[in-house]
């Protein structure tokens, strides 16, 4: 490989083959790429977000709300469960997107003891411009790339996802 093909992961490749050239550093290359991927995609999605009031974390709960469809209502046990989140952390995001009018909390009509977290008019709209925001930091990224070789990408991640979630 020339040497301006070469990425820092190959410099850690390089450097154990130097010193432990027994391993087989083959899943290295390919897990250490995507580590270093998801952090730099995630600094540009924290970015593109924040110009939107909002944090990824907050996206994500805005998001979930949206894919949803109408009426944009989940409780907050389907939102915890859908984000992997504590019932914990989702109150702190769920405070936060209320403060600023993007969702509202009310009673469940048919669970005396539960609430509904309904998207607000003014967090749908929010939401609408953030995702496209979003998608254009990732499309821009993925230029990287012809369309034959993103689609590839994508199904060989869709298999390693598939063999990883065991």
């Amino acid at each position: 490989m020339s040497a301006e093909r070469k990425d820092p992961v190959d410099a850690i490749i390089d450097q154990w083959a130097a010193v432990r050239p027994d391993l087989d550093t083959a899943a290295m290359e390919v897990f250490g790429r995507i580590f270093r991927l998801s952090r730099a995609m995630g600094d540009r999605m924290e970015k593109a977000y924040e110009r939107f009031g909002i944090s990824r974390g907050e996206f994500d709960v805005l998001a979930t709300l949206r894919r949803s469809g109408e009426p944009y209502t989940l409780s907050p046990r389907q939102l915890s469960a859908t984000l992997m989140l504590t019932t914990g952390g989702m109150t702190g995001r769920l405070d936060k997107l209320e403060r600023a009018g993007l969702l509202r909390r009310s009673p469940d009509p048919h669970d005396r003891r539960g609430l509904q977290v309904t998207l607000s008019d003014e967090g749908l709209r929010l939401i609408d411009e953030a995702v496209g925001a979003g998608l254009e930091e990732q499309t821009d990224a993925l230029s990287a790339l012809d369309d034959e070789q993103a689609g590839r990408l994508a199904d060989l991640l869709r298999e390693l996802l598939r063999g990883t979630a065991k």
